[in-house]
This record gives structure tokens, C-alpha cells and sequence, in this order.
């Protein structure tokens, strides 16, 4: 079981947020068929966006995004996390590895990239617009990015702590992470005693094959703190899609009616794969051609700004893919 511990200490002045992930992140590695780098990269943005959403959400149906961007060879890395303990993600080229570093540890500031950007994007459903921010990426590295994101872009000093270890046979043995905050009047001698706590630590993943993750953080992360647990039993978190037929038969409305016509009379139908899980789906001839509203598309490029009874994809006044500026019917 993947969960989720929340906490305070130090009299109150440092949150911590914690979660051991390694069934929920050898799960979406098999999913995807991940390499270690990959996989790696995925787990930690996996586990950072779940940490997230503790740390930056507050109504339960709310949902965080978060994106690194770089340029290396697995082309970026996406999770989207809630309250609910659901989290999904993917990672653009799964299949990319790297040979390991010098220090024998997997290099997935190398597949990341070093020049890019880390995003995170707050939606608040069903009320108001997305909020988003980014900061320029620092290592590739993921709980660096994200430490430096919340200092940059929150005003929230943090340590972060994200690993994903995998044994000889390539599968997920530990995957964990930790988000320590320093809260408005948190005590500086307390801060100072953190920070040593921290560098003593070592590996998160080497302190979690010796004890859980609420061991390490009382026992070793906050030793000397008083900590308090708030979770009691701890929160599941899960690996969870929420993709369904009826959004792959919508994925498909995107496709020209020519297009449509062409897949079903020549293939008969077609197979949607959802890139957040993996899912395939078949679509028949009949539901592909049974796709009717009217449409209003980019006379340059084609792509598709409006169709009845969908949610909207773009707004009057923003630019199409190609360029051109955006006019939707009144």
C-alpha cells in the first residue's frame, strides 16, 4: 500500500508532508514500460505532485499539476495530483535511458535536462480559471526544482526530499519523498537543527530500506522537534487515470469529419491510447461516425477552437497553434 503521513513540529513552526509511493510508482512504471530513467524521473514527479497538492490545495475536488520541461532526452514529465490521493503523470519518451553516473546513481537531471522550466498549474473545479507559475529548472533533478519553485514562486522555504530506487531486476523496490516547510515564526534555532537533520540523512531511499517513511521522518529528518503526526491511520494514495470511453470517443472529435470518415470505412474504427495511463481503447466505425455538433476549426490549420457541446478549447482572442488569432462564433 502507497500512503501519505501529514504532520507538524517544532511547536508548530515546520509542516512535513510525507509519503512512501513504491507500489503506486512501480505500478505506473510497468503501465508506461519505463526504463529506470525514465521511471525515476516519473516516480519523484509522481510523488512531488501528491506532496504538492498537500501543500498548495485546499478544497478536496481541487487538483495540481505538475510539469518539468527540459531539454533532454525524455522530453518533459507531467503528474496531476488532489486531495483524494489520486495521481496520475506520464513521461513524453519512456523508453530512454541513460548509463548511470559517476556515483552510481541513476541520472535523471541528464533525461530531464538542465535548461527548461518546472511548472505547476492549481485547478479549481468547478469554480474560476487554472492558476499557474513556473520557475526555470535547476538540475534536472526534481525535489531541487521543487524546492526552488516553492522559494521562487510561493515564498516558501522548503526541503524536499524524492527517490526512486529500483533493484537488479528493473521493478520499483523503494519510492518515497518528504516536503519540510518552515512556517511563519518557526523558531530559528529549530531551522538551524532541520537543515543538520537533513544533510545527515543521506539517500532518502537508503533510510527507507532500513525503516518506514513515519520512522524516518520522526527518528531521523525531525529528530529532536517534537513531532506531531496528524494523520492517524495514514492516507491511501493511489495511481488512478480518470480517462473513460466516452473521453477517447471526444479525443476523436478532434480529427477532421474527413479524417473520421477515413477511420471508419477504411480501419473500422480506431484505438485511442490515453497518454496519462497507458489505456487502449477501441472505437467503433459507428461511434466515430456518430460524432455530430457543429464545429468551428482554423481555416490555416485546421485544428479544432470550438465544437457544440463540448467545454471549450480556446477563447476569442488567443492565438491558434499556427498563429493566427482566434474568432468563435457568438
Amino acid at each position: 500500500m502507497s500512503y501519505l503521513l501529514r504532520g507538524v513540529a517544532a511547536g508548530g513552526g515546520i509542516r512535513v508532508v510525507a509519503a512512501d509511493t513504491t507500489g503506486l510508482v512501480n505500478g505506473a512504471v510497468e503501465k508506461h514500460g519505463a526504463t529506470p530513467t525514465a521511471g525515476a524521473a516519473l516516480g519523484r514527479t509522481l510523488t512531488g505532485a501528491l506532496l504538492l497538492s498537500h501543500v498548495l490545495l485546499k478544497n478536496s475536488r481541487d487538483r495540481v499539476t505538475l510539469r518539468l520541461r527540459g531539454d533532454g532526452p525524455l522530453g518533459g514529465v507531467i503528474a496531476d495530483a488532489g486531495l483524494d490521493g489520486t495521481v496520475r503523470g506520464y513521461v513524453s519518451n519512456p523508453h530512454v535511458d541513460l548509463p548511470l553516473r559517476d556515483d552510481g546513481k541513476l541520472d535523471v537531471g541528464g533525461g530531464i535536462g538542465r535548461e527548461g522550466e518546472i511548472s505547476v498549474v492549481r485547478s479549481h473545479a468547478p469554480y474560476g480559471d487554472p492558476y499557474g507559475s513556473s520557475s526555470d529548472l535547476v538540475s534536472g533533478e526534481v525535489a531541487e526544482d521543487i524546492a526552488t519553485y516553492l522559494a521562487r514562486s510561493e515564498q516558501i522555504p522548503s526541503a524536499v526530499l524524492l527517490g526512486v530506487y529500483f533493484d537488479e531486476h528493473r521493478r520499483v523496490r523503494r519510492s518515497g519523498g518528504v516536503i519540510l516547510q518552515a512556517l511563519p515564526g518557526a523558531d530559528e534555532g529549530a531551522l538551524t537543527l532541520l537543515e543538520a537533520n537533513v544533510k545527515a540523512l543521506g539517500q532518502l531511499t537508503t533510510a527507507m530500506a532500513e525503516a518506514p517513511i513515519l520512522d524516518v521522518v520522526r527518528d531521523q529528518l525531525l529528530w529532536g522537534m517534537d513531532f506531531e503526526l496528524l494523520t492517524d491511520p495514514p492516507m491511501r494514495v493511489a495511481f488512478a487515470c480518470r480517462c473513460s470511453d466516452e473521453k477517447a470517443l471526444e479525443a476523436l472529435a478532434y480529427f477532421t469529419p474527413a479524417e473520421r470518415k477515413e477511420m471508419a470505412e477504411q480501419d473500422g474504427g480506431a484505438e485511442v491510447v490515453c497518454h496519462w495511463c497507458g489505456e487502449k481503447r477501441w472505437v467503433g466505425a459507428e461511434a466515430i461516425l456518430g460524432i455530430a455538433g457543429a464545429e468551428v476549426r482554423c481555416p490555416d490549420c485546421g485544428t479544432l477552437w470550438y465544437r457544440d457541446g463540448q467545454t471549450r478549447m480556446v477563447r476569442d482572442a488567443e492565438l491558434c497553434a499556427c498563429g493566427r488569432p482566434v474568432v468563435l462564433p457568438n
